[in-house]
């Protein structure tokens, strides 16, 4: 098995409905976990990337009632190295 996470952002608060169907999505073979953050709009999710694929956990957000508006990188953005001058040659 190999655990992957996903994190995606979403545009509106899920309703009812939608927050019935992703408790019942954690049913699905091969999703793990499901975290949904409102104050972030973030939803992230765990799955088995053996059985499913980061395209299928869209859909299955989105057929769920989640309005996706993007994918969001779990790695912060890295500073910028500055290239140092090279010592000179004696």
């Amino acid at each position: 098995m190999t655990t992957v996470d996903v994190l995606f952002r979403y545009e509106q608060h899920p309703s009812e409905a939608a927050m019935f169907a992703l408790g019942n999505m954690s049913e699905v073979y091969g999703i793990r976990r499901i975290q949904l953050k409102e104050d972030q709009k973030t939803i992230r999710v765990e799955y088995d990337a053996t059985r499913l694929n980061k395209a299928v956990v869209a859909q299955l957000l989105r057929r769920a009632g989640m309005s996706i508006s993007e994918e969001v990188s779990l790695l912060p953005p890295q500073p910028a190295v500055e290239a140092q001058p090279a010592a000179a040659a004696q």
